[in-house]
């Protein structure tokens, strides 16, 4: 990838310009920014439920007046247009408010969470200044560093929101425009270390306009456990709260199946998001614990056929959403409504058409997404954000867009199938191998409930996909299965007849379950790690 890629000519039809029907960039949306579309949905609705927690609910109107008493706080410590605010608070609806107030004076914030591992804190402290640190209580020299111990502090008193409305302040709503940082959120590392991403208020935005994600709206309930620091928090706290549902904080950040009845039965929860790979731990464990929900979302890799296919049997009534994007594009850049025909395509479950103000393109064979989604780069990173963002022409016009690192084809109905990462391919004995293909055939096999394909190096050389190893000897292809029948010689003998025999991984081991990152997704370094005790089948 050249370090700073020069435009390329126009792209012939039908690859040129996928877009979201209707997506007019001069179309009335609404408010652009979040703090403007959450004070309209306030004024609309000022005694709806905006934020439940534990027993606490908080309407619309207290969350928006406290919010200005916590932005007047700001203002007075020298909080301005265009600054980013450090914010180290546990998930909750204090630290809701106070974002909010960041955002009504006109600064961007980022969350470090403390309840999150010291580096991953200082992934996002490290690199900033501001001109406070909004923490819950000072210390915590760990997770510090020098620019930050420059900055002045402030902690929001320990009262309810309902207190801190009633503290009377002159308002604080200065308005930005659609482009300025709002958020700054990590990726998640799993190809190299965190990126901090600068998020436009209109990222967001664009996703709760007048046409909103499923799940969204008045009298809608979603449920919140994403850390902040995760661009999945915007989805889960400003979708609800720009578009006038309510946000229910969950107890804990690991949502488990029993917190997920718990919040249904207290709190009427009805719209849940989950990664993939949590989705499927739901399925196998406790399927019905999504009983009474009306929408679920899921993504961040690719969906299990065996997993949906048994949701979608036990729940038909509940809508299904497949969403795919990088946080460079803010939570979603297509979605798909996945029916129960899909978990039998041959390319997989589609990741589908691009959201509102999102356009899709493939550039040999690589997704790249332009519109109102994209990153204003990534924080302190010059050469990384020349590397991924780049120029299209398209109808004549130069656009914006970013690189995924994704390759996919569209279908002959314009529907997008994600066909894996280009960083994951690998070359074994002098062939190119796409472990995610591989994946796609094996979820077929009867038997298997879900799969991920691993490059193992030789014997003592490391893991095979950290930066700098050891060339991998051959692939490994660990499963979750149901049927004790189910051996290893059977999984071979199936993927060799439909994949190239050098395709065919040389080790297949069962699992008791894939593990998952803290942020949701397969763990390769905890799958290889068990290859000395994984039982193999064969």
């Amino acid at each position: 990838m050249s370090p700073d890629p020069a435009p390329l000519p126009a792209l012939p039809a039908p690859l040129a310009d996928l877009d979201a029907a209707g997506a007019d960039p001069d179309a009335d949306r609404g408010p652009r920014t979040i703090h403007a579309a959450f004070a309209r949905q306030a004024r609309l609705r000022p005694a709806a439920t905006a934020l439940v927690e534990g027993t606490t609910r908080t309407p619309y109107r207290t969350l928006d007046r406290a919010a200005d008493t916590y932005a007047a706080a700001l203002w007075e410590l020298g909080v301005r247009p265009g600054d980013l605010v450090p914010v180290r608070l546990p998930r909750g609806a204090r630290l809701i408010a106070v974002l909010i107030a960041v955002l009504k004076c006109g600064a961007g914030y980022a969350v470090a969470d403390p309840a999150q591992p010291a580096f991953r804190q200082r992934e996002i402290l490290g690199r900033l200044g501001g001109p406070v640190l909004v923490e819950a209580a000072p210390g915590q020299p760990d997770a510090e560093s020098a620019t930050v111990r420059r900055s002045a502090r402030w902690t929001p008193p320990t009262e309810s929101l309902a207190e801190a409305a009633a503290r009377r302040v002159r308002p604080v709503h200065h308005e930005v425009d659609a482009t300025s940082t709002a958020a700054v959120f990590l990726t998640s590392g799993t190809s190299g270390p965190p990126k901090a991403v600068l998020s436009p208020h209109a990222a967001t935005t664009r996703l709760f306009g007048t046409e909103p994600l499923a799940g969204l709206g008045p009298g809608r309930t979603m449920a919140q456990a994403a850390p902040a620091s995760w661009d999945a928090f915007s989805l889960e706290v400003w979708g609800p709260l720009t578009t006038g549902g309510t946000c229910v904080v969950a107890p804990s950040g690991h949502l488990l199946p029993e917190d997920l009845r718990r919040l249904r039965a207290d709190a009427g929860v009805d719209t849940l998001w989950l990664t993939s790979a949590v989705f499927n731990l739901f399925v196998d464990e406790d399927v019905e614990a999504f009983t009474g929900l009306r929408t679920v979302l899921t993504g961040g890799e690719t969906l299990s056929p065996p997993h949906v296919r048994s949701f979608l049997a036990r729940h038909p009534d509940i809508t299904l959403i497949n969403g795919y994007g990088p946080v460079e594009s803010c939570v979603f850049a297509t979605t798909r409504t996945v029916l129960a025909p899909d978990c039998d395509r041959p390319d997989g479950i589609p990741i589908g058409r691009p959201v509102p103000g999102t356009g899709v393109h493939l550039v040999d064979g690589e997704i790249w997404v332009t519109g109102e989604g994209l990153a204003l780069g990534y924080l302190g990173d010059p050469a990384a954000t020349r590397a991924a963002f780049t120029t299209l022409t398209l109808d004549g016009r130069p656009r914006r867009a970013y690189r995924t690192g994704d390759r996919g084809e569209f279908d002959p109905q314009g529907v997008l199938n994600f066909l894996g990462r280009t960083d994951r391919q690998v070359k074994i004995a002098g062939h190119r191998l796409e472990p995610a293909g591989i994946e796609s055939v094996a979820r077929t096999v009867p038997g298997i409930r879900n799969c991920h394909v691993l490059p193992v190096p030789a014997r003592g050389t490391g893991t095979g996909e950290a930066p700098g190893g050891a060339a991998p000897d051959h692939l490994a292809l660990f499963y979750t299965s149901w049927s004790e029948e189910l051996t290893a010689a059977v999984i071979r003998r199936s993927l060799a007849d439909r994949l190239p025999r050098y395709s065919v991984p040389a080790a297949v081991y069962r699992v008791p379950y894939l593990p998952v990152t803290a942020n949701g997704k397969v763990d390769p370094a905890a799958l290889l790690s068990t290859l000395t005790a994984a039982r193999s089948t064969s």
